[in-house]
């Protein structure tokens, strides 16, 4: 047990280590190139918060294990919206501007629903195929477009922030090639570190995909919300949680799939659902609040959410 909880640990901070120096490193060189900051932000920065997730459910889609692939985006996306919301609100209340009510808070529902539909109502019942997988990735790339071309036009009238120096090119490629190796390596033994821990304690590999597995590859986000909310910059982790949730969703899913169909065998209809019912209390918070703000109280009230969900699943278990 102990060398696969090596194995796990290890392959956990490879992968979180690998999407930090993955993201400096090509962010350094798109500021050589005078790339924008905020075409920078949502690209470069999304996709690297989301590599952890990436790397490790496409890597599971290769050795087969679905409920590991599927259960760390449906995990992660929960823990993004319970916990990571509801523990940054607690230090600081969260304002929801208007583009992100408007726009991606309904895509993320959209993409949540649409998800459910073709695991368990589409062809292929109870498995997402690699057909499916490209349809979601071709919504994505129509979701990025639209939402770069929009922030790139109302970013016109704002005078653009100083940014750090970026570093020597050497330096930034040494930084993507090191990032990318602890990718490949950490996200191998993390797989093979949780797989071996769901053997030993003889619980499903989609118990500690929901769990473990999607708390660990989400820790960065809450980290980086949690520090953006002491800051008072609170859109960040508000952009960041909804951001990550339907990249998850459209890319890393889609990706996986077209790798290898994902089966849903442990995940069952009622995590979709409890995952559909808790994007669906975070829009409520968000539309109710005062100034669309969620305060501590819902905060509180979210993170209750999470933990009663991580109980029913060790209860089951």
């Amino acid at each position: 047990m102990w060398l696969f909880i090596v194995k796990f640990l290890v392959g956990l901070f490879l992968v979180v280590k690998g999407a930090d120096f993955l993201t400096d490193g090509a962010s350094s060189i798109a500021r050589k190139f005078k790339v924008s900051t905020l075409l920078i932000g949502l690209t470069i920065v999304s996709f690297g918060t989301s590599l952890p997730e990436l790397v490790v459910s496409s890597v599971s889609a290769m050795k087969g294990s679905s409920d590991m692939a599927l259960g760390n985006v449906v995990g992660s996306n929960l823990f993004n919206t319970l916990a990571i919301v509801g523990v940054t609100a607690l230090f600081c209340p969260i304002v929801c501007k208007k583009d992100l009510l408007l726009r991606d808070i309904p895509v993320n529902v959209l993409v949540t629903c649409t998800l459910f539909v073709m695991v368990y109502y589409c062809y292929g019942i109870g498995t997402l195929t690699r057909m499916e997988g490209i349809t979601l990735l071709i919504i994505f790339a129509i979701y990025m477009g639209f939402t770069i071309y929009t922030s790139l036009k109302s970013s016109k009238r704002i005078e653009e922030t100083p940014v750090e120096a970026p570093k020597p090119m050497w330096k930034a490629i040494l930084w993507i090639v090191l990032g990318l190796v602890a990718l490949v390596f950490g996200g191998d033994w993390f797989v093979d570190g949780a797989a071996g821990i769901a053997a030993e304690l003889g619980v499903s590999e989609s118990v500690i995909a929901l769990t473990i597995v999607s708390a660990g590859t989400s820790f960065p986000e809450l980290a980086t919300s949690v520090v953006a909310a002491r800051k008072g910059d609170t859109d960040m982790a508000m952009g960041n949680v909804v951001g990550s949730n339907i990249f998850n969703i459209m890319f890393i899913l889609g990706v996986a799939s077209v790798i290898h169909p994902i089966e849903a065998k442990n995940i069952g209809i009622i995590d979709f659902k409890i995952l559909l019912l808790s994007i669906l209390l975070l829009t409520a918070f968000c539309v109710i609040g005062k100034r669309h703000r969620i305060g501590r109280w819902q905060g509180a009230v979210l993170t209750i959410c999470m933990i009663a969900y991580y109980a029913y699943l060790v209860y089951s278990a």
